[in-house]
């Protein structure tokens, strides 16, 4: 969680002033980070999930992601709750079936930390690989 609002600290959001960012443990203990960077010309930017899911597959392809904690920060302080896009969300279910594990996800809000012990919970109806 601590890595997760770390780089939340650390993202480049001039547009919304909504920061966020997100940590991927992965199975051999390393933590990967990422943070939101947005784009003038929106939607060129990508969220913190992606972000650190998409570089601990570039630098660790063949490490399993066990978690992911995600937090957000808005006017300096962190927000009550938290939760991926649907674009995340599907990034996620696609690096749990790449994986053939389940990825343990903390939402890490001022109020409460839910953990979701897969992407399946959060995006019930996912696209899927079909062959026929």
């Amino acid at each position: 969680m601590d890595a997760a609002i770390s780089a939340a600290e650390k993202a480049y959001a001039p547009y919304s002033g909504f920061r966020t960012g997100a940590a991927v443990a992965l199975a051999d203990g390393r933590l990967v980070t990422g943070n939101n960077q947005e784009n003038i010309a929106f939607p060129s930017g990508l969220c913190a999930e992606r972000v650190a899911l998409f570089s601990a597959a570039a630098c660790y392809p063949d490490v399993p992601v066990k978690a992911l904690a995600v937090a957000a920060i808005r006017n300096g302080s962190i927000v009550p709750s938290i939760a991926p896009c649907g674009a995340c969300r599907q990034v996620l279910q696609e690096t749990e079936r790449r994986q053939r594990h389940p990825v343990r996800i903390l939402l890490c809000g001022s109020e409460q930390v839910r953990c979701v012990d897969s992407a399946a919970s959060l995006l019930p109806l996912a696209f899927e690989l079909t062959f026929g």
